[in-house]
């Protein structure tokens, strides 16, 4: 009778955990500032709406596919201060943080284009701005004392996608389909993590 409860008990645990729901692993996408603050400015397009757009468009793009799942510390248009962000992300102890920036330079009109990425000191933050560096034109990689890079315990980076006053990066960054673009070579770079 003991080696038939047993049987039973082992064909149950079997089954219920064979459907037990796998835990997902986190990514999260700081899609920058946010309500008040516009973030870059030129014209009508801002920082804010430009990160935002392109951080629902990654999490769009992953949908429900692989192994993680795309968490964005604001999905409309509102302003969590930087530490509000950190403690939500450090609570989720994500595999990375990717925080969406657009760049600027002091002139109306700028000759600056390209991609700039900023690390934590850490090895995982470099080599995660090495493999986004082999999907964008990257101007530059280097570690930084930021807020979003010091405060998060997960490695992260912190991505410029372009100058706003450069009128080649502004027209792709500003694009729909420049958008869509960049929020695809985001999500490869997330499935080839």
């Amino acid at each position: 009778m003991k080696g038939i409860t047993l049987l039973a008990l082992s064909i149950f645990s079997t089954a219920f955990l064979s459907f037990a729901p796998i835990n997902k692993k986190y990514i999260v996408i700081d899609a920058s500032h946010g309500g008040n603050d516009q973030g870059v400015t030129y014209g009508d397009f801002k920082e804010k709406n430009i990160t935002l757009n392109i951080a629902k468009e990654i999490q769009k793009l992953n949908g429900n596919q692989g192994e993680y799942e795309i968490i964005l510390t604001r999905d409309t248009d509102i302003f969590p201060t930087l530490s509000e962000r950190t403690a939500q992300i450090n609570k989720l102890n994500p595999e990375m943080v990717i925080s969406l920036h657009v760049n600027s330079s002091p002139q109306k009109e700028t000759t600056d284009q390209g991609t700039e990425i900023f690390t934590q000191n850490s090895e995982v933050s470099r080599k995660l701005a090495e493999k986004i560096s082999k999907k964008f034109n990257v101007r530059k990689i280097e570690d930084r004392n930021l807020h979003m890079l010091r405060e998060t315990k997960a490695p992260a980076v912190l991505v410029e996608l372009g100058f706003m006053n450069n009128s080649v990066d502004r027209q792709y960054i500003t694009s729909e389909n420049g958008q869509k673009e960049i929020a695809q070579k985001f999500v490869e770079i997330i499935n080839e993590h």
